[in-house]
């Protein structure tokens, strides 16, 4: 769409246009959420759209998620008040958008606030004209009476006012403006990522940009509350796997960047993970953490839960157990695995729901919700559950103060007076000593405190609201991350590693039965009360693939493998850019987006193209395939110009890196035995790193035999271990079981 087409030739905005609220007809449960706001909000499509164009009317779009605690502020004081209702509904197209249905959108318009205020954030809410270029936007607005001071800042009335009158009086230099924003929109889309095309020659990137990017983490490193940089603090786990797996890649990466830098990475991540382990973010009583810690020492989060959080930062925990058998850290594996496989954000259909609330009612009998009421505490609530005693050491293990924990500053609207966030602030030995009691009862009483606590929480306290929505690339990371888990554990807890397993199975299970269609291989992203409309993205078809070759490594399941495959020549068909490399997040021809966009930055969620280089990757060793091996060194070089310049923003591509250097090795297990059987064990429990494996013999393999030449003429029922590699494969179980971990550390760095 092309707004030069506009001009103050076209007509007179249409005032006499009526709207009312369509937002019944979605199934997201935030947009629904909206549906009996005074606002006409509109649902994004093409009726929608038209319409815009119809009465030249320039729309509103607001965009957010069910567990936005912002989103739930902005509604409260403007989008349920009945002077802004009239300002939107008298003067613009409305629109309602759940960023995670339509992240495509969220993407563009999202770039364009960052790129026009330097900060971006939910709900997102931007004024964009007919033909769909951004004219004004920002985050949360003020609305009338809010006590959110502004300044010589416009609230949202204000704001509203000027957009309508600058529209209806200078629309051309509205135009004008839109007209060139779109345009540097696109050059900033496309700087760094065409710098190669399709068939030019490439040389492997340097092994120093991991070097780089090491050394800037390393100077953002909080020294004092770990994590990096300063508040807010978000978890980012691409980050912390990649600096933890830099101990685990051939020892030439490690001669690069040091043996201590090294060591120091994989220290500042453990700390880390300590730190958000201890702290506010984690729920200390129940399970899971929150989105992100609002002060730097971790101890106040805001309260929502994200589906995607769990399943990025649980593999993350879980090489921090493999590497340190660290009791703390093993802990956590359950901890988030639990949260993951229990209601409520366990489908009982199979699939695992999107998010839960920051926000709740602290009482059934309360009329308005407040952020974190769910988990937050009085010391008066710990007296009178626990007794004074079993109170005291409760309250001062988790540092529990009379007068709450939460600092005014970060208490904009006054929820959490008096209250406290719950952050392990001591530890059994100390209390022991302050209590004169030996550890072992202190440790009876916290685990029994605890539990009363929980219990009071589940009974008392409303939870917060769960957005149900089934997203099959979030689907994905959780399948995958328990995969994993299921698989290191299965020798040391196989209860728990059949529970993770089984979980991990039926979300698979459920994605392919209702938003898979098999015929064309294709996805539909989300599923609630049906599948959605809206077809799959680049993200869903990477994380999914992801997703399964790591339940192909627990399992040696063909059937996980061959979906995999057959995905990711979809997403190729669909998403791959034949002219510059690298994956659009977007299909072509999409006529409610002004640009299709490629994501290759690792953020909350690990970048698109990172995660499909390391999928091609591992399908092009699993495989012998090696057009998905070409593949994964163009998707890199799509991106060179940017990871050369700014290599820590791509922490998710270092994998592909190091691949195209050193390639990836594929270990084949062959037949039965005690050996072969020791062999897998040991590299199922080993940190993640960039080799793959599969098993053949045994009923296992037909299709991977079939799919892979040289995995064919392997003699199946003999007891091995043949590790392949550019076309050749090798024997590697003539040793000893003492020397079966050498023997794959061996194996890798070959």
């Amino acid at each position: 769409m092309d707004v030069r087409d506009m001009s103050e030739a076209a007509p007179p905005v249409d005032d006499d246009l009526k709207l009312v609220n369509r937002l019944n007809e979605s199934r997201s449960p935030y947009v629904r959420g909206h549906m009996n706001n005074p606002v006409a909000w509109q649902n994004w499509g093409p009726e929608a759209l038209e319409l815009a164009k119809k009465s030249n009317r320039l729309i509103f779009i607001s965009i957010g998620y069910a567990a936005c605690h912002w989103c739930h502020v902005m509604e409260r004081e403007s989008f349920e008040n009945a002077e802004v209702a009239a300002l939107l509904n008298n003067n613009f197209i409305p629109i309602k958008i759940d960023r995670e249905e339509r992240p495509d959108v969220d993407r563009i318009y999202m770039n364009y606030v960052q790129a026009t205020s330097g900060s971006g954030g939910w709900p997102l809410n931007v004024f964009i004209t007919p033909d769909l270029a951004p004219i004004f936007g920002g985050t949360y607005w003020p609305g009338p009476g809010s006590t959110m001071a502004m300044g010589e800042h416009m609230g949202f009335v204000g704001i509203l006012e000027k957009i309508r009158d600058v529209w209806k009086n200078q629309r051309q230099r509205c135009l004008d403006s839109a007209k060139d924003i779109t345009a540097q929109l696109r050059e900033f889309a496309d700087d760094g990522s065409i710098s190669r095309k399709e068939g030019a020659e490439r040389e492997p990137l340097d092994l120093e940009l991991l070097e780089e990017a090491y050394e800037h983490f390393a100077a953002k490193y909080d020294d004092k509350f770990a994590g990096f940089g300063g508040a807010p603090k978000f978890p980012t786990p691409t980050n912390l796997s990649f600096l933890l797996k830099l101990s685990q890649y051939p020892s030439a990466v490690t001669d690069v960047i040091g043996v201590k830098e090294c060591t120091k990475a994989k220290d500042m991540v453990l700390a880390t993970l300590n730190a958000m382990n201890r702290g506010g973010i984690h729920d200390q009583i129940g399970n899971g953490f929150a989105r992100y810690s609002v002060t730097r020492d971790w101890s106040l989060p805001h309260f929502e839960k994200m589906l995607y959080d769990q399943a990025q930062l649980l593999p993350v925990y879980l090489d921090a157990y493999l590497l340190t058998q660290s009791s703390e850290h093993l802990s956590a594996v359950h901890d988030i695995a639990t949260y993951l496989t229990s209601p409520p954000m366990h489908s009982e259909t199979g699939g695992f729901f999107s998010a839960e609330d920051a926000d709740s009612l602290y009482r059934p009998a309360d009329k308005e919700k407040r952020e974190g009421a769910f988990y937050v505490w009085t010391l008066r609530e710990f007296r009178t559950m626990l007794g004074d005693r079993d109170a005291d050491i409760l309250a001062r293990y988790y540092g529990v103060k009379d007068e709450g924990n939460v600092s005014p500053e970060y208490d904009a609207h006054d929820e959490l007076i008096n209250q406290n966030v719950l952050a392990v602030s001591s530890t059994p030995t100390d209390l022991a000593k302050e209590f004169a009691l030996s550890v072992e009862e202190v440790e009876k009483i916290l685990t029994s405190g605890r539990q009363k606590l929980l219990e009071h929480r589940k009974k008392e306290r409303p939870r917060p609201a769960l957005d149900d929505k089934i997203v099959v690339s979030w689907n994905g990371l959780a399948i995958g991350a328990l995969a994993r888990v299921s698989s290191a554990l299965s020798a040391s807890d196989p209860p728990k590693s059949s529970v993770y397993l089984a979980a991990a199975e039926e979300a698979a299970s459920f994605i392919k039965s209702e938003l898979y269609d098999p015929t064309s291989h294709t996805l539909l992203r989300v599923y609630r009360e049906g599948p959605g409309s809206v077809q799959g993205f680049a993200d869903d078809y990477a994380y999914l693939i992801s997703g399964l070759l790591s339940l192909y490594e627990a399992t040696f399941n063909d059937t996980y493998l061959r979906w995999a495959d057959d995905l990711q020549k979809t997403q190729i068909k669909l998403f791959w850019d034949t002219q510059h490399l690298g994956f659009f997040s977007t299909p072509e021809g999409q006529a409610d987006l002004i640009m299709r966009l490629k994501d290759g930055m690792d953020n909350a969620e690990p970048g698109t193209n990172g995660v499909s280089a390391r999928n091609l990757d591992r399908l092009g060793a699993l495989l012998e395939d090696e057009e998905y091996v070409k593949k994964a060194r163009d998707t890199t070089s799509a991106f060179e110009a940017e990871i050369m310049q700014h290599p820590f923003l791509f922490p998710g591509m270092m994998d592909a890196i190091v691949a195209g250097r050193f390639g990836v090795k594929h270990a084949v297990a062959t037949g039965e035995g005690e050996r072969v059987e020791e062999w897998v064990k040991r590299w199922r429990e080993r940190p993640q790193g960039v080799g793959t494996v599969s098993r053949v013999g045994r009923g296992m393999g037909e299709w991977l035999r079939e799919r892979n030449s040289l995995v064919k003429i392997m003699d199946a029922q003999k007891e091995g271990v043949m590790v392949c590699e550019q076309g050749a494969c090798r024997e590697e179980l003539g040793m000893d079981m003492g020397s079966v971990g050498e023997a794959i550390k061996e194996a890798e760095e070959r």
